[in-house]
């Protein structure tokens, strides 16, 4: 039976994707953030508002990346929690964007990649809450948390709370999913 607005014909527009293909060939959002790409300032920029800093890396033609723009981001659940919560910083593999890293590196997109070792799309990399002591780190040893892959929307959201809860301090995400699960 269908919800009486479906029912209707009235669709709520916070449902719909606003994802815009670019010329790029990635989806992007309106509300990810408009970065100079030095991520030192994005994740001093984000903790400054009370949020997280998550680097989303996609790449031309990826269908889950497709996916998860079409699907996970147009669930006005996730995307409002995600909002709330976290700026998020679109990385194109490939791509060839000079990129400030934490210790003051400019790179390419795609040396970054092959710095931290991103080797799937979509992949997600989730920074601490503070970029206090982080340039100091090597390079996989910064990031607090890393979805590589695409994530059903449940998982997708879990991944995000995951993070805001710091739940990697007491576990890794199957356990959090599992206790989860009660």
């Amino acid at each position: 039976m269908l919800p009486a607005a479906a029912a209707l014909g009235a669709v709520p527009t916070s449902v719909r994707a606003d994802a815009v293909l670019g010329d790029d060939g990635l989806y992007h959002q309106a509300w990810f953030l408009n970065s100079f790409l030095d991520l030192r300032e994005d994740l001093e920029s984000a903790a400054s508002g009370g949020k997280r800093l998550a680097v989303m890396w996609e790449l031309r033609g990826c269908p889950y990346c497709r996916e998860t723009h079409l699907v996970n981001f147009a669930d006005p659940v996730i995307t409002e929690y995600i909002r709330a919560n976290f700026e998020i910083l679109q990385l194109n593999l490939l791509g060839a964007r000079k990129v400030t890293d934490f210790d003051g590196k400019e790179l390419t997109e795609k040396e970054l990649a092959e710095r931290y070792a991103i080797r799937f799309t979509p992949t997600f990399q989730f920074f601490p809450p503070s970029a206090d002591g982080v340039a100091a780190k090597e390079p996989l040893a910064r990031e607090v948390a890393r979805a590589p892959g695409y994530l059903k929307p449940p998982h997708f959201l879990a991944m995000f709370r995951f993070v805001r809860d710091k739940a990697y301090e007491r576990g890794t995400f199957r356990d959090y999913l599992a206790s989860s699960k009660g």
